[in-house]
């Protein structure tokens, strides 16, 4: 099984990353200048639309290209609509050590850079300088 303490100290590692519990203490959400770029909660089962996919595991909601993730949830049976979330930018990787460690943090990496180009020019700057 995947370790998400590992993913979690890979995403604060980021440039001007946050960790914040909008969502109730058992929800971690991610941002970087206060924008949201993952979230990361164990997985209970009682998830809709899920086939209970979800239990016992640790599961990521990361934003995504709209055609990248629909090749993701191909290529991936742990990678699903995101939960939640807007089905067409987010997905939901569910963390049971199916997909290479590698490629989660690719989606990590992708998902940090999509919120970072939406920035204004000023607050991409001080990222976009140190990356």
């Amino acid at each position: 099984m995947s370790d998400h303490r590992h993913y979690q100290d890979y995403m604060l590692h980021k440039l001007e990353t946050s960790l914040d519990y909008p969502f109730g203490a058992d929800v971690s959400v991610f941002k970087v200048k206060g924008k949201m770029f993952a979230t990361l909660a164990l997985g209970s089962g009682n998830e809709k639309g899920t086939d209970s996919k979800m239990a016992g595991h640790y599961c990521m909601n990361l934003k995504c290209d709209p055609d990248e993730a629909m090749i993701l949830r191909d290529i991936f049976p742990s990678v699903i609509p995101g939960y939640h979330m807007n089905k067409a930018q987010w997905n939901t990787i569910i963390l049971d050590g199916s997909i290479p460690q590698g490629e989660v943090e690719r989606m990590i990496d992708n998902s940090y850079m999509l919120v970072v180009s939406k920035m204004t020019k000023k607050e991409q700057a001080s990222i976009l300088l140190h990356l």
